[in-house]
């Protein structure tokens, strides 16, 4: 090995110590995720040394792509603000996330429990579980599934029945409906917290789950009035 390559590494190399295909690695380096050029040292036509740092770079788009979904296109503008920013920003982000979980686990009721309080039949829960509307475990139900089978409760008490055509596939369309909200509220989240301690970081993320279901319920029942006054027409 010369001068030149001496704490580089060949591109079999760098794919065995990142666990990452040549080919994928190839792939970044066309897609613009790896660095410049410049940072590769080509010897020949056939034969290139990349840099030893390439190795954790390679190990975290992985991550980012098989942990957080994340498109290439997305990564890149991450990696663009640094990689250890986007290496701290995924710390943060799994501290957050196992703190959340452990809050979660608290408070849980079992699936006899849920059907006895609330009186939701079991092929009721049976198929909102099969929706991934509730995800129960081992343990039973959390907070967030039993605030949901109540509400289904109460909305059976109502008259909002199968008989007149209500199903728990009405859920489905709350969920799609929100899940691009909550994935930008996330980022957006994340982004304004990152660099706060973590502790910190879930008081606020803690203290703002209420509000914002005020909050989206209130705006909710404006736009459920202000849509059956356009039905209706004008007066």
């Amino acid at each position: 090995m010369s001068v030149e390559t001496e704490g580089r590494l060949r591109i079999s190399e760098l794919a065995q110590r990142s666990g990452v295909s040549a080919a994928t690695i190839k792939h970044y380096l066309r897609e613009g995720l790896l660095g410049d050029e410049g940072d590769v040292l080509r010897t020949s036509r056939n034969m290139a040394y990349y840099p030893a740092e390439f190795v954790d770079r390679v190990r975290l788009i992985k991550r980012l792509q098989e942990e957080r979904f994340m498109p290439l296109r997305v990564i890149r503008e991450l990696l663009g603000q640094g990689p250890e920013r986007a290496a701290a920003l995924i710390e943060f982000e799994d501290r957050i996330l196992e703190l959340a979980i452990q809050a979660r686990e608290t408070g849980r009721i079992s699936r006899t429990r849920a059907r006895e309080t609330y009186g939701v039949p079991a092929n009721v829960l049976d198929r909102l579980e099969g929706l991934g509307v509730l995800t129960p475990n081992s343990r039973g139900y959390d907070g967030d599934d039993v605030a949901i089978i109540e509400a289904i409760s109460r909305f059976r008490a109502g008259g909002y029945e199968e008989a007149i055509g209500f199903t728990v596939y009405d859920t489905l369309r709350y969920r799609e409906a929100l899940e691009p909200l909550v994935q930008e509220e996330v980022r957006v989240l994340l982004d304004r917290l990152q660099g706060m301690e973590v502790d910190r970081a879930m008081e606020i993320i803690s203290s703002g789950a209420e509000p914002l279901r005020e909050l989206i319920g209130a705006m909710h029942s404006k736009l459920l009035l202000a849509e059956l006054r356009r039905q209706r027409g004008p007066a």
